[in-house]
C-alpha cells in the first residue's frame, strides 16, 4: 500500500516520505482548523444556522482539499475563506440587507465563472494583470477588516456616538475579560511556536468561559453531524442575477480571484515550487480545485473557498505532495462529529482569533513601494476604504479604478496590463450599480 501511495503522489521525486506527508497533513489541519468554529460563527450574523453551517464548512473543505490532493497533487488545503465570509455576513446581509440565500447564490455563480475561466485559461491572464502592489494591499486591508470585526465581536471595541464612531468597550465585563485572555493566550502560544496555537487558544479560553459561567457548556462533546438540509441547495439564483446585485457578485468574484492567487503563490514560494520566472507550473490544476470547491460551497450553503495560506505550516514540516492534502481532508471529516463542542464556543473565545489572523495578514504592506505614489496611493486607498467603509468590495474596486488612472496621469500607461483595464471597467460598473441607499 505504501508503495502504491508513494508512486501515485510521486513521493520519491518530491523528496518526501509517507511519514513526512502525514505529519504535514496533521500540522496543516491543526493550524487552520479554527475555520470550523469561526466560519459558522461569522455566518450566524447573516442568519445561517450554526450547525448546518459547520457541516457545509467541513464538507467544502473536504471536497476541495481532496481535489487539490488527488488531482493537483499539491500540499495545499482548501476551506471557506476568512474575509469573504465577513463580506457576506456583515456587508452583503447586515449592511446592504440582502438575503443570505442570494449571497450564497453569488458564491456559486463566482465558482461557476472561475471554472469556465480556468478551463479556458482566461483566469491566468486576469491574474497576471493584477500589479503586485494592489495584491499586497488587498491582503492587508482584509486583515485590518477582520481585526476590527474581532475587536467588535469580543466587546473590546464597541459602537460609539456621532463624532466618535467607535470607543473602548467595557473591559470589566466577564466576556471581555475572557476575550483579552484568549488574545494573549493565542499570542503566547504562537510565540512559543506551539502547533495549532490558534485552535488551542480558542479551546482553552472556551473551557475557562464554561467553567466560570460566562458561557453555557455543550450538553455533549460528540454527536452525529447536524442535518445540512436547512441551508443546502437554498441558493437564490434569481435574486443574484438582478442588476442591483451586480456589485456584490463582482466583489465576491474579484476577492476570491486575488485571495486564491496570493495563497497559491505564497505557499508555493515557501515550498520551492515556483520556476525561474516566479510562476507555478500547472497552476490551472490547483485553480480548478478551488473553483470547484467554491461552486460546491454555494450549493452547500457557505462562502467562497480557496487555498489556505496556513498550508505553509505543513510545507514547513516536509509536506510536498497531494498526500498532505488528503490527510487534511480526512481530518476535516473526523471533525464533523464534534459539532456540539464547536457550536458552544462563545464569541469571547473565537473573536480574538480574528484579531490574530488579521495581524498575520498585514506583513505584505512592507512590499508596497512607498516611494512611488502611483503604487502607494491606490494601495493605501484599498486598505483605508476596506477598514473605514466596513466593506471589502469597496476597497478592492477602488484600487482597481485608481491604479490605472494614476499610471495614466503619470504618463506611465505602458505599465498597465491589458487585463487590468477590463478589471477597471468592471469596478466602475460596481460603483454605478452599487446600492448606496
Amino acid at each position: 500500500m505504501n508503495s502504491r501511495i508513494a508512486t501515485y503522489f510521486g513521493l520519491e521525486r518530491a523528496g518526501t516520505t509517507v511519514r513526512h506527508e502525514l505529519l504535514a497533513g496533521v500540522t496543516t489541519f491543526v493550524t487552520m482548523s479554527y475555520i470550523i468554529a469561526i466560519n459558522p460563527a461569522i455566518l450566524k450574523t447573516a442568519g445561517i444556522p450554526e450547525g448546518p453551517s459547520m457541516v457545509a464548512t467541513v464538507m467544502t473543505a473536504m471536497l476541495g482539499t481532496l481535489i487539490m490532493g488527488l488531482y493537483a497533487n499539491r500540499p495545499f488545503a482548501i476551506a471557506p475563506y476568512m474575509g469573504e465570509n465577513a463580506f457576506v455576513a456583515y456587508t452583503v446581509v447586515k449592511v446592504l440587507g440582502h438575503k443570505w440565500e442570494t449571497a450564497i447564490a453569488a458564491v456559486f455563480l463566482a465558482g461557476a465563472m472561475f471554472t469556465l475561466l480556468t478551463v479556458a485559461r482566461i483566469r491566468q491572464w486576469m491574474v497576471d494583470a493584477l500589479p503586485p502592489g494592489l495584491s499586497y494591499s488587498f491582503g492587508v486591508g482584509i486583515g485590518l477588516f477582520l481585526t476590527f470585526i474581532g475587536l467588535n465581536e469580543s466587546g473590546i471595541v464597541t459602537v460609539g456616538v456621532p463624532g466618535a464612531p467607535v470607543r473602548l468597550g467595557n473591559l470589566g465585563a466577564p466576556s471581555a475579560e475572557i476575550a483579552v485572555l484568549s488574545f494573549v493566550l493565542i499570542a503566547v502560544l504562537m510565540l512559543r511556536r506551539v502547533p495549532g496555537a490558534i485552535l488551542l487558544g480558542i479551546l482553552i479560553s472556551a473551557a475557562i468561559a464554561f467553567a466560570t459561567g460566562v458561557a453555557k457548556p455543550p450538553t455533549s462533546w460528540m454527536s452525529m453531524p447536524p442535518n445540512p438540509a436547512p441551508i443546502m441547495l437554498k441558493l437564490d439564483l434569481h435574486g443574484a442575477l438582478t442588476v442591483g446585485f451586480f456589485g456584490v457578485l463582482l466583489s465576491i468574484f474579484v476577492m476570491a480571484l486575488v485571495d486564491t492567487m496570493g495563497s497559491l503563490i505564497g505557499v508555493s514560494a515557501r515550498a520551492g515550487f515556483l520556476d525561474a520566472d516566479g510562476s507555478l507550473p500547472q497552476i490551472e490544476r490547483p485553480m480548478l480545485a478551488d473553483a470547484l470547491a467554491t461552486m460546491f460551497a454555494g450549493l452547500a450553503g457557505t462562502t467562497t473557498a480557496g487555498a489556505y495560506i496556513e498550508s505553509a505550516s505543513g510545507v514547513q514540516v516536509g509536506g510536498r505532495t497531494g498526500l498532505t492534502a488528503v490527510v487534511v481532508a480526512a481530518l476535516f471529516g473526523v471533525s464533523l462529529f464534534f459539532a456540539p463542542l464547536v457550536a458552544a464556543i462563545p464569541a469571547a473565545s473565537y473573536a480574538p482569533a480574528l484579531i490574530i489572523v488579521g495581524s498575520m495578514m498585514i506583513t505584505p504592506v512592507l512590499k508596497i513601494d512607498f516611494d512611488d505614489y502611483t503604487e502607494l496611493i491606490p494601495a493605501f486607498t484599498v486598505i483605508a476604504l476596506m477598514s473605514f467603509t466596513y466593506n471589502i468590495g469597496v476597497g478592492i474596486t477602488a484600487g482597481l479604478v485608481l491604479y490605472p488612472f494614476f499610471k495614466l496621469a503619470a504618463g506611465r500607461w505602458r505599465e498597465i496590463h491589458a487585463g487590468l483595464w477590463m478589471l477597471c471597467g468592471l469596478s466602475i460598473l460596481f460603483y454605478i450599480f452599487y446600492p448606496y441607499q
